[in-house]
């Protein structure tokens, strides 16, 4: 079964409800380029959109893939682009030929880097994702993207109507989703369409850790150069970690259910990180997200140090339990995964979207990149606002992150107060448009 068929929106309810919105402008401006097309053995030119440790990683990866050179890499940062270009050149030097010329730095230098290649690789912070993936598929290039998609209900729609538009030019689309492409993952999901714990009626998701790096203020920095530097902990860039990691784990349990949540709700709040260093970000999720056969998903994620971590998925059906992240499956179908050699599922990813660019075959993650990225957002707006959300709530949600104008001395929407903290979700009082 196709999982955009299950969606309680589906493509055309999406084009019908707020294409009026996205699709009068974004595509049809996204129309614009012819799209990119490769023979087998044709050499493919790669930029790099993001030079942080996920974006050299995506691109050494993309280099292992046959017939491939790194020609243009942009960052905001050019300290980060340099260093970026020493790692991979240090694991990869006949495959990059970037130089001063084709090095871009600045928040639009993107543009400018899509322009030199055949496929783009988005690994900027997620906020910056939907802008980026328009311009992509604009000029007709094909697409690897970070996880998630999009921070807010806007970004959605755009990365949603550009995903159309990827579909039209026949344009090939990853999302680092990588369990997709992790053979355990695949076999006990396949397993479980076929019915070896019965009907699914439960099942339990976890990210909790305790949590990544914090980059303090640097003088003389301005604050939309603060927040884009200490990009974890705003909820324009990252989408909280709710969206930022824990993503893996709600989409798998999509994938499980081929089907996407209609409502939830949860609570959340900060109790732990509540320095000024932690930007306006919860350090604590937990959200129930209901499915259209009423089936429950009972959902956490925490970055707070010392307590329990797991990183898991769990399925309750009407003949057995599955733990899916661990391959396995109980009761009278019981089953382990065991494979003598295990794929990296990174490098697996980029070699499933080279091989689809090379053979014109379809490859589209992009619909379910956007759909679990909105399964997190509506999972972050239940707990920021106390409130049950509704699917269709989320996707149409007008409250844009983003701000108003992109610049080093433009101001983000959320400004810290005169001590230094920012303002925080406070729910049962955060509205939500």
């Amino acid at each position: 079964m196709n999982k955009e068929q299950t969606s309680p929106v589906t493509r055309r309810d999406f084009l019908r409800t707020t294409g009026a919105v996205v699709g009068a402008t974004a595509v049809g401006a996204l129309s614009v380029e012819r799209a990119a097309f490769a023979a087998p053995n044709d050499e493919l030119k790669i930029a790099l959109i993001g030079c942080g440790g996920r974006g050299s990683g995506a691109a050494a990866q993309a280099l292992k893939t046959g017939n491939v050179k790194l020609v243009a890499m942009a960052d905001a940062f050019k300290e980060r682009l340099d260093s970026s270009l020493q790692n991979i050149k240090a694991q990869a030097p006949n495959q990059v030929t970037v130089t001063p010329e084709t090095s871009f730095i600045g928040l639009d230098a993107y543009k400018k880097a899509i322009e030199l290649a055949d496929v783009v690789i988005l690994a900027t912070p997620p906020g910056f994702r939907p802008h980026q993936f328009e311009e992509a598929v604009r000029q007709g290039k094909h697409v690897f993207m970070e996880k998630p998609v999009a921070t807010d209900g806007p970004g959605v729609r755009r990365v949603l109507a550009a995903a159309e538009e990827a579909k039209k030019k026949g344009l090939k689309v990853g999302v680092g989703l990588q369990r997709h492409h992790q053979d355990g993952y695949i076999e006990t999901i396949k397993r479980l369409h076929d019915g070896a714990i019965g009907d699914i009626v439960s099942m339990r998701a976890y990210w909790n850790d305790g949590g990544v790096w914090v980059r303090n203020r640097r003088p003389g920095q301005t604050e939309m150069e603060y927040q884009v530097m200490n990009w974890y902990y705003f909820t324009w860039l990252s989408g909280d970690h709710i969206a930022e990691q824990h993503i893996h784990n709600l989409d798998v349990i999509n994938w499980v259910k081929n089907a996407y949540p209609v409502r939830c709700h949860g609570m959340g709040g900060r109790q732990v990180r509540t320095g000024k260093e932690h930007g306006e970000i919860f350090d604590h999720h937990a959200v129930e997200f209901e499915y259209a056969d009423g089936s429950r998903l009972f959902s956490q994620c925490r970055h707070i140090r010392g307590c329990w971590s797991s990183v898991s998925e769990h399925v309750q059906g009407t003949k057995g339990t599955a733990d899916v992240g661990a391959n396995r499956i109980s009761g009278p179908q019981a089953w382990q995964y065991r494979a003598q050699r295990r794929r990296d599922p990174y490098q697996t990813e980029h070699d499933n979207l080279f091989d689809a660019i090379r053979n014109n075959k379809e490859f589209n993650e992009a619909f379910n990149g956007a759909k679990s990225s909105l399964t997190s957002i509506m999972g972050r707006m239940a707990t920021y606002t106390g409130q049950v959300i509704e699917w269709d709530k989320a996707l149409n949600s007008e409250m844009d992150l983003f701000p108003e104008k992109l610049a080093w001395d433009a101001l983000p929407k959320i400004l810290p107060d005169a001590n230094g903290f920012y303002p925080i979700p406070t729910p049962g009082v955060t509205m939500i448009s």
